[in-house]
């Protein structure tokens, strides 16, 4: 239930031009996007006889928030992990920012620009969390065994990085634990962790999936306040959630699954009106909107 007496964030530039691509997009399943920075189309993902995942076509919105959201088990969390090359299809062809992605490494589709976080984070607990956001950068001198018997080669590199990591340790207010174990931080701490150091390949989509589980009410807030940051400063946002406030507050187009296809799609007006999505969460004949206010 939303605060009566919070007041909505008001509209940045860059939220008001997403806002605006998308104003003519026709709210249905599959709709073709003015200028699409992520192209799925035919994605299949069977296991044994269950279908998880029947994509026939969707598309992102470059310098958009969008929102993936669909009841458990709808084949969300596959579909990302089939997108970023952590699983493979059974059928179809996708592409980021014009170039196909059909075989590509997820390491490699990092360096691309293409980056995710996960639902259950990945820090890696018994390293400090400056050596954690230094891992991220991408194109690392030293990471070449050669490069490592020859300081002079990498030095500078390893200075830059580390500044960009504590910048970024900064930024998400985390700096106090740049020397702590990432094992110390809390699930929230971790969330913002993991986003951090997503953002030290300097991407240009950043996936989320499920940012807002686990984290306290508190975190959501400053969570938000950096996705809606995130496009602010030129990327594109692909996020997994089921905290219906926050897909209300910072999206501007949404995209609904269930049994892993795409049964609707629209600004979150559209979705919350939408009688195929309201079956899909709560059964047939439910007349209420998905997302307004209790």
């Amino acid at each position: 239930m939303k605060d009566a007496d919070a007041a909505p964030a008001e509209l940045t530039e860059a939220a008001r031009q997403a806002r605006a691509a998308l104003a003519g997009v026709s709210p249905v399943p599959g709709a073709p996007k003015p200028d699409p920075i992520l192209k799925a189309s035919g994605i299949r993902r069977n296991f044994g006889g269950i279908t998880a995942v029947d994509v026939d076509h969707v598309e992102v919105q470059r310098g958009s928030i969008t929102a993936l959201i669909g009841p458990n088990g709808a084949g969300k969390t596959t579909f990302f992990n089939l997108v970023t090359g952590f699983d493979e299809p059974n059928a179809g062809a996708w592409s980021f920012d014009g170039q196909s992605m059909d075989g590509v490494a997820p390491h490699r589709m990092a360096t691309r620009g293409m980056v995710r976080t996960f639902q259950l984070t990945k820090s890696l607990t018994k390293l400090p969390v400056i050596e954690n956001m230094k891992l991220g950068a991408t194109g690392q001198k030293g990471e070449k065994w050669w490069n490592g018997l020859f300081p002079a080669i990498w030095k500078q590199q390893e200075a830059e990085i580390e500044a960009r990591a504590d910048e970024l340790l900064k930024r998400f207010k985390l700096d106090h634990m740049r020397d702590e174990y990432a094992g110390a931080l809390s699930g929230g701490q971790r969330k913002l962790l993991e986003m951090a150091r997503a953002l030290m390949t300097n991407p240009t989509l950043v996936m989320l999936d499920e940012p807002m589980a686990g984290v306290n009410p508190a975190l959501k807030q400053s969570l938000n306040a950096h996705v809606r940051g995130l496009r602010d400063e030129g990327m594109t946002v692909l996020f997994v959630e089921h905290d219906m406030d926050m897909v209300h507050d910072i999206s501007d187009w949404v995209i609904v699954m269930a049994e892993g296809r795409v049964i609707a799609e629209g600004t979150p007006d559209d979705i919350s009106s939408n009688q195929d999505v309201i079956d899909a969460y709560l059964g047939a004949h439910q007349g209420r909107s998905l997302l307004e206010d209790e």
